[in-house]
């Protein structure tokens, strides 16, 4: 069974992307068919990037290593020499620099093709390539965890791959069993993939008026700090709020509870002393409108995002959003 999201795939892998690495995900990195699902056109990216990549010869690097060696390299690594071999001069508990294939470029890109290659999804000839990006990273060790890794010039040629094989990397893997049947996938959630993206533009596109974001802001609901509240989104000028935003792929309507995401961010503007909040819906999820709360004034202000525009029109959208958003908190700067 494959589940595919309404919009087009590579506007998906875009939102994606950007909420990672904004710097890296301004252009169309990813060219991709409109008639692809999404693990077709990740495998499809993958490979192509991958391929590109290691045809250069895998990237090297050094690695610190601990070992026990029967010859002294690098290192002793005295409080372990003494603990394990008290008395003893061999064998030696060392550690040492190695120029090497395994460091985490090289185990990503390890990581990414294995679970491709689980994939039901994955076709034939995806798997022939696979397989020959397995044959190159032979001497490259899968990681246990993830690995990370910090852009530079020396994994320039690296990059696009490891951009894709992170987005794989980041999806949930499921394997369930029906009978005799098992079914091995992996999932995206799009309310995370939507709130990530919007945390992130938003405080991209923000920068330029100065202060700093803060993701899930840390507070509390009552003054004996017994009840943790996190707002997706504050905006912070010499360390106060100015900004609160809840980012909602889907109104949240729990049984019994209509209107949910209203009195949240009523809290949110209590807690945070704001007299105004806003939401951040998908398009199409929820009108954008306005709504003043009797006696308090507060305004809750929900907003509407197109997920369909392209990349460059999304990131205007939302630099449009931040001018509002900003603009709103220099009219309450000036009032007496």
């Amino acid at each position: 069974m494959i589940i595919q999201p309404k919009i087009p795939i590579d506007r998906l892998i875009f939102r994606m992307g950007y909420a990672r690495r904004p710097r890296f995900w301004r252009g169309d990195v990813v060219t991709l068919g409109t008639e692809d699902d999404l693990p077709q056109a990740l495998t499809r990216a993958f490979i192509r990037l991958a391929t590109r990549a290691l045809d250069q010869g895998l990237l090297k690097g050094y690695q610190e290593i601990e070992a026990r060696l029967p010859v002294l390299r690098g290192r002793i690594r005295e409080a372990d020499q003494i603990r394990h071999h008290w008395g003893r001069t061999i064998p030696l508990e060392v550690r040492y620099d190695e120029f090497t294939v395994d460091i985490p470029e090289n185990q990503i890109l390890l990581a990414a093709t294995l679970r491709l290659f689980k994939l039901p999804t994955t076709r034939h000839k995806q798997r022939a390539a696979l397989q020959r990006l397995r044959l190159q990273l032979t001497d490259v060790t899968p990681p246990s965890a993830r690995p990370t890794w910090t852009p530079s010039r020396l994994n320039a040629r690296y990059q696009p791959a490891l951009e894709i094989a992170e987005l794989i990397l980041a999806g949930r893997s499921f394997e369930q069993r029906a009978g005799d049947v098992r079914v091995t996938g992996y999932l995206f959630s799009m309310a995370k993939i939507f709130e990530d993206f919007v945390a992130v533009a938003l405080a991209e596109a923000l920068k330029p008026y100065g202060g700093r974001a803060s993701f899930q802001y840390p507070t509390h609901l009552d003054d004996g700090d017994l009840v943790d509240v996190r707002p997706d989104f504050v905006w912070l000028r010499e360390g106060r709020p100015v900004i609160v935003a809840d980012a909602k792929y889907k109104a949240e309507k729990p049984a019994g509870f209509p209107n949910a995401d209203l009195y949240q961010l009523l809290a949110y503007c209590t807690v945070l002393d704001l007299p105004v909040g806003h939401l951040i819906y998908a398009k199409g999820n929820e009108p954008s409108r306005q709504y003043t709360v009797r006696r308090a004034g507060t305004r809750l202000v929900a907003h509407t995002l197109d997920l369909s525009l392209p990349p460059a029109d999304l990131l205007a959208c939302m630099g449009a959003l931040a001018d509002r958003l900003m603009a709103g908190v220099q009219t309450l700067a000036r009032r007496p």
